[in-house]
C-alpha cells in the first residue's frame, strides 16, 4: 500500500477511536465495565471490532435516553 493510503487508514481509525471514546464516556459506569469485559479496554480493542463497538454504544445510549424520557428525568 502507498504511504498516502496508510496515512488515510490511520486517520480513519483515529476518528473511529475518538467517536468510540465519546460514546463510551456517555455510558454508565456499569455499562463501561461490561464494555471492558467484552473488549478489554478502549486502547486494546481490535481494529475489526471497532465498528461493532460503536454500534453497541450507540444502541446503549439510545436505550438510556429512552429510559430517561420514561422516567421523566
Amino acid at each position: 500500500m502507498s504511504e498516502t493510503i496508510n496515512k488515510m487508514n490511520d486517520e480513519i481509525k483515529n476518528i473511529k477511536i475518538q467517536t468510540l471514546t465519546n460514546l463510551y464516556n456517555q455510558c454508565t459506569p456499569d455499562q463501561q465495565k461490561l464494555f471492558n469485559r467484552m473488549y478489554t479496554s478502549l486502547e486494546k480493542i481490535p481494529d475489526d471490532r471497532i465498528n461493532w463497538a460503536i454500534q453497541q454504544c450507540e444502541r446503549t445510549i439510545a436505550t438510556n435516553n429512552k429510559l430517561k424520557l420514561l422516567d421523566g428525568r
